[in-house]
């Protein structure tokens, strides 16, 4: 954690925005209604269901295909910020969100790239503790995009915080030039910035089949700006900053939840014992 500023009103109305938040419309016969991100007014990934029993849930769709960077804003984040308040970066990309209450957190994060199916991911590994495998299915969930993992901690005994980076399109969709541009930086000690709208969604299993019932507190950031510079990172095992922009009405989070999220950032990493 650098810092946290305050809590702050950004956005235009979800009707002219590039990214909202949206539930779809209930059809008859269908089951309950997707909670979902949208992009330019598609929906590009269905999120966790709002029940709080559910899953903890990113799930990339079909229409997933556009990145939300800004050209204006290109050389200014090529360096760290030093403070969210740095440079109009939180009004600029304001403007693509829907309105709405946010929390600005600038981060340190060391990405580790990582497969679903593989290792290190935690669909197939730590949410299967909680959740065991979907009942239908019989498979662990499946996000259909890789991401990165770059943070988690100990909220208590009895629940952990998970974080991770979403990209808006895979890294296999990045200019290979531009990610060696950025390894290059990176190794001569520049820790560029990227920014991302976050949520946090904290999901507790109530179906009596985990193996470990520890409430899962979900810290996910959607990259509005900064793909090659999280490959780049990941690829060269070093830092990126994040400008998080945390929405606040939109996560399936209480204001006490939000309200400890600073100093749980501020905490020593750790990982989840479940022996």
């Amino acid at each position: 954690m650098i810092r946290t500023g305050d809590p702050r009103r950004l956005g235009v109305p979800s009707s002219e925005a590039r990214l909202h938040f949206d539930t779809e419309p209930q059809e008859l016969g269908v089951g309950p209604r997707r909670r979902l991100l949208m992009v330019d007014d598609e929906p590009a990934f269905e999120l966790s269901f709002y029940c709080g029993t559910c899953p903890l849930l990113f799930r990339r769709l079909e229409t997933a295909r556009e990145k939300l960077s800004l050209e204006s804003m290109r050389a200014r984040l090529r360096g760290p910020l030093d403070d969210p308040e740095d440079g109009g970066v939180i009004e600029a990309f304001g403007g693509l969100l829907s309105e709405g209450e946010y929390l600005p957190l600038l981060l340190d994060v060391e990405p580790r790239l990582v497969i679903p199916g593989k290792e290190g991911d935690y669909f197939s590994v730590e949410q299967v503790t909680a959740w065991g495998i979907d009942q239908f299915w019989g498979l662990p969930e499946y996000p259909y995009t890789p991401y990165y993992r770059t943070f988690e901690t100990a909220v208590d005994a009895d629940a952990h915080l998970y974080e991770f980076v979403v990209p808006m399109v895979p890294p296999t969709w990045n200019e290979r030039e531009r990610v060696e541009e950025y390894v290059a930086l990176m190794e001569r000690g520049t820790a560029p910035t990227a920014v991302a709208i976050s949520t946090l969604d904290v999901c507790q299993s109530a179906l009596g089949l985990a193996e470990d019932p520890a409430a899962h507190w979900g810290l996910t950031h959607f990259l509005l700006d900064g793909h090659h510079k999280l490959e780049a990172a990941a690829t060269a095992g070093r830092r990126v900053r994040l400008l998080s922009l945390l929405t606040l009405g939109e996560s399936l989070a209480g204001a006490e939840e939000v309200a400890r999220l600073p100093a749980l950032r501020a905490q020593p990493r750790s990982a989840r014992a479940t022996e």
